[in-house]
């Protein structure tokens, strides 16, 4: 552990720590002196992440639970508060994937993506600003407070296979640009990350790591979700990054393609239509709204051929 690093004794909760990106994260966090909550469905997986952070001499303590259930959210705050004295930053990770087409999406398929991303990112931030604000309250100025929500490209692509998951991920986006605003005068910075990495919820999307460093490791994922964790994310909040490999993107706001006004003050049909067929010239139309940008800033994003 890097005692003078500065980080060194601060408090972070982790969820979807049992694996894949939330175990890196909350490794890279412990071993930068952080203490650490980390969080999962109780079981083997989770235990053995606590087991290899305390082999490596880090401070580590488990709260087990359905992160989109309100007692673990309470839980996991309380546990921070106890054990370790208070809470410095919230790496919100846990995810599921249920991919199918939306014309055969079952209920199920679609509440439970949801509810794990998007109440899950809710429930835990609901409780960890409600904890900021009494603080910043108490000592009458803002606090040390992070958060690190997990969002995802398909929110900018508009995965056509994951209808459940693009939408919990731009609602986590929505979330993240909110809390910003509404709790930037406690002193909490809160950004997202769009992170590419091979772990076991992506290895069929991804498809199989190559000899020797994988680009996609979920190690190249952690610097910046430390760098947002440490007193350089003071300046940062609100803000969107696409993340793998040696790409950090920061992603630009929404911006307006084009403005229409109509000539008497309200529209016709046939004003419609003259005004917005200038635009809309392409048969067969192709969905509008998405960013792919982000695809190509990598020699290799998902497991295609290296460009020549």
């Amino acid at each position: 552990m890097h005692s003078a690093t500065p980080l060194a004794g601060r408090v972070a909760i982790v969820t979807g720590a049992g694996q894949g990106l939330g175990a890196a994260e909350a490794s890279a966090l412990a071993a930068a002196g952080t203490h650490v909550v980390v969080n999962d469905l109780a079981g083997p997986a989770l235990d053995a992440v606590v087991e290899q952070i305390r082999a490596t001499g880090g401070s580590v303590v488990a709260c087990p639970g359905d992160v989109a259930d309100w007692p673990t959210g309470e839980a996991l705050i309380k546990t921070a508060v106890e054990t370790f004295g208070g809470l410095d930053v919230l790496v919100n990770n846990a995810g599921v994937l249920r991919d199918r087409m939306i014309f055969s999406m079952s209920e199920q398929e679609w509440d439970t993506v949801v509810r794990v991303h998007l109440r899950g990112h809710f429930v835990t931030s609901r409780f960890a600003t409600a904890w900021w604000r009494d603080r910043s309250k108490e000592t009458g100025g803002p606090v040390y407070a992070r958060i690190i929500n997990t969002a995802s490209e398909a929110f900018l692509l508009g995965s056509a296979g994951q209808p459940n998951y693009a939408a919990a991920k731009g609602g986590i986006v929505s979330l993240t640009l909110a809390t910003a605003r509404g709790c930037l005068k406690h002193g909490v910075r809160v950004n997202a990350i769009c992170p590419r990495a091979r772990t076991a919820m992506t290895g069929e999307l991804m498809g199989p790591a190559p000899d020797g460093l994988d680009p996609l490791s979920p190690d190249r994922v952690t610097p910046l979700v430390v760098h947002l964790a440490g007193p350089a994310g003071a300046l940062i909040t609100g803000e969107i990054f696409v993340v793998h490999g040696d790409v950090v993107a920061l992603m630009g706001p929404p911006t307006v393609r084009a403005v229409f006004h109509a000539a008497a003050g309200h529209w016709t049909d046939l004003e419609l239509d003259a005004a917005l067929s200038t635009v809309f010239t392409s048969d067969p139309p192709r969905p509008g709204f998405v960013c792919e940008e982000t695809i190509p800033l990598a020699e290799s994003t998902f497991g295609e051929s290296p460009s020549p």
